[in-house]
């Protein structure tokens, strides 16, 4: 089940990509936390969105993925996405509320969720529909990964109230611990789901 470099190498291009769109996002997004920019904030997503794209295709256009590529990038995308939501709230200050649900979701359930692969003889999250489809297709999938920040963050720039982006939230935290309550549950004797 395991596919891609058997190398355990730190330094592959898109382990590299994703040290550079971390450096770039954090200190882009923290500047945004200090003097509130609309401009300086979509940077730093763009640079985190485009980043994160980037370093998954490198991997798989030059066959570098790893095991340790997919936990570099799931503890970069809990970097990047907390300052730049950090960033979102200097503009926002009202929409407190869903970001904090959003960010413990993301940070820990999520987190946990993600890391989870490595019960299984997996390359990461991407190649989790081996052992679950159905989690995979919710929670992985290019889908499921674009509406998972950006939905939050969309909802929060275009509705004036926060109670929209709370109840989103609070769905994809439920939606989250639901999937990790199913993963906890999966035998881990490596054979495909």
């Amino acid at each position: 089940m395991l596919t891609g470099t058997a190398t355990t190498n730190l330094v592959t291009v898109p382990n590299l990509i994703t040290a550079a769109r971390t450096v770039v996002v954090v200190p882009l997004a923290v500047a945004a936390v200090g003097r509130p920019s609309v401009a300086l904030t979509v940077a730093a997503f763009a640079a985190y969105w485009v980043g994160d794209v980037l370093d998954g295709f490198a991997a798989r256009r030059l066959d570098q993925e790893t095991r340790v590529g997919a936990v570099a990038d799931i503890v970069a995308d809990r970097a990047c996405a907390a300052v730049c939501l950090a960033a979102l709230l200097a503009l926002r200050p009202d929409a407190w509320l869903p970001v904090a649900v959003f960010l413990v979701q993301f940070m820990v359930v999520d987190c946990l969720l993600s890391l989870s692969f490595l019960r299984w003889p997996v390359l990461g999250p991407n190649y989790f529909g081996a052992v679950h489809p159905g989690v995979y297709r919710w929670n992985w999938s290019p889908p499921a990964k674009a509406v998972n920040t950006a939905g939050l963050v969309g909802l929060v720039l275009v509705t004036p109230s926060p109670v929209w982006p709370t109840v989103f939230a609070a769905l994809i935290a439920v939606h989250k611990g639901l999937s990790l309550w199913t993963v906890a549950h999966l035998p881990t004797d490596g054979a495909p789901r």
